[in-house]
């Protein structure tokens, strides 16, 4: 399931870095003061969606709730079809669940962006060594996926924000949002893991510094962690941050030595809402992103936020929202725009309405989730192979079922109007 969110945010002032601030970049979106603008100085809402289940998987995307993360998924899958078919299962369900005729589909709805969520392991195939990041092979297939996701979006006119959805080790104790496994070292657990997050976005600014295409680099989705009090799993709590704190200012001076171009998203402590300690930060494009789900609608509601916004001098941006009603997507959108803040829903499709796509679940998929669910008896091999390759084959945007009231609802006459101009 989707994030808890509370309303804190912390006003502490303790300082990010000394890293000097980004030199202002022509032809890119950045961050100006309190407002994102685009390549022309003007400011630009970002209306976009999420790509969520198509390199990380989270189980109720998938009918699996009870299962939580995408390596126990794999393992239990490959226990009943072997590990071989299993690869096959994911790397066709890679080919099919985002395709050009997803992009297309979004830039004529009147969407302008597409947030891309990250697995690490798709751009790390091996950091087993001592030194990062000189010892560290990278995985082509996740960059040769964001460079056709580029070329997508470069054709309609649209923006990419990359998120750093699973960092190595896993940001979180919510161990379905970023693939953690818990019988190894988190991300604060460990420096190897810090250093290939660190090495990871160095890459990425290396290949794309110059690529306008990309809004932003979104350093790490969601934290939950409690650093002060082990209690405190999710980190609502914190009132320091420091271990949250200095891996971006490292991660920052990294990415500024090679890109001074992109802007960089940061996120709070208590899945992207607790800002304690974290602010302010010397890079002045840097934008600040909440995330919102299931909150009433009401100012009231992101008011922290906009105190953040106004008192460090940096741009809003809702990273994620959704998983709800067509009645409650309206009030929000609605509440953020007239707070002149762009937004990012989750996700464009899964298995399950509330979304613009829906993917439908065959029959040989229900009889494996079922018993993956310990509700029903073990399939063959094979037809659960079959079953998992249908899916992949039904994630396709043109066997999704498409919820027009959904997208009608986010992209309202206003909206709509706005991206054809």
């Amino acid at each position: 399931m989707r994030h808890f969110l509370l309303l804190l945010a912390g006003l502490s002032v303790a300082c990010l870095g000394s890293f000097a601030p980004s030199a202002h970049a022509d032809g890119f979106v950045r961050a100006d003061h309190q407002r994102i603008v685009d390549e022309k100085g003007n400011a630009l809402i970002l209306r976009g969606l999420g790509l969520g289940g198509w390199m990380v998987q989270e189980g109720y995307m998938m009918g699996l709730a009870n299962l939580k993360a995408q390596h126990i998924i794999r393992h239990r899958i490959s226990e009943v079809v072997g590990k071989q078919k299993t690869e096959q299962f994911y790397r066709s369900w890679r080919d099919n669940a985002v395709t050009r005729a997803d992009i297309d589909a979004m830039a004529k709805w009147g969407f302008n962006s597409v947030r891309l969520p990250m697995h690490w392991q798709l751009f790390i195939k091996d950091g087993s060594g001592k030194d990062a990041p000189r010892d560290i092979v990278w995985n082509e297939e996740g960059f040769r996926r964001v460079d056709a996701l580029i070329g997508w979006l470069k054709a309609n006119h649209m923006y990419l924000i990359l998120d750093l959805h699973a960092a190595p080790g896993g940001q979180g104790h919510d161990i379905a949002i970023s693939d953690r496994n818990p019988s190894r070292p988190s991300l604060w657990n460990s420096d190897r893991n810090q250093a290939m997050m660190i090495a990871l976005w160095s890459e990425i600014a290396r290949r794309y510094k110059s690529e306008a295409t990309i809004a932003g680099y979104d350093l790490l989705n969601e934290p939950n962690w409690g650093f002060q009090d082990e209690k405190d799993k999710g980190g609502c709590r914190e009132t320091e941050n420091r271990p949250l704190r200095d891996i971006y200012q490292r991660t920052i001076r990294a990415i500024r030595a090679i890109d001074t171009n992109h802007m960089l998203i940061i996120e709070g402590n208590c899945w992207g809402n607790n800002y304690a300690g974290i602010l302010p930060i010397a890079d002045r494009n840097t934008a600040l992103s909440f995330h919102k789900y299931w909150t009433p609608t009401t100012q009231e509601s992101i008011e922290p936020f906009l105190k953040l916004r106004e008192q460090y001098d940096m741009p809003l941006w809702n990273g994620e929202s959704g998983e709800n009603n067509n009645d409650w997507y309206a009030r929000a959108v609605a509440l953020q725009e007239k707070n002149g803040i762009g937004w990012s829903w989750w996700p464009l499709k899964k298995m399950g309405a509330g979304n613009p796509l829906e993917i439908k679940a065959n029959d040989n998929y229900n009889r494996l989730t079922a018993y993956l669910r310990g509700e029903g008896k073990k399939p063959t091999a094979k037809d659960a192979f079959a079953g998992l390759m249908q899916l992949a084959t039904d994630s396709r945007y043109d066997r999704n079922v498409h919820h027009q009231g959904v997208v009608d609802t986010l992209m309202g006459p206003s909206r709509k109007s706005d991206a054809t101009d």
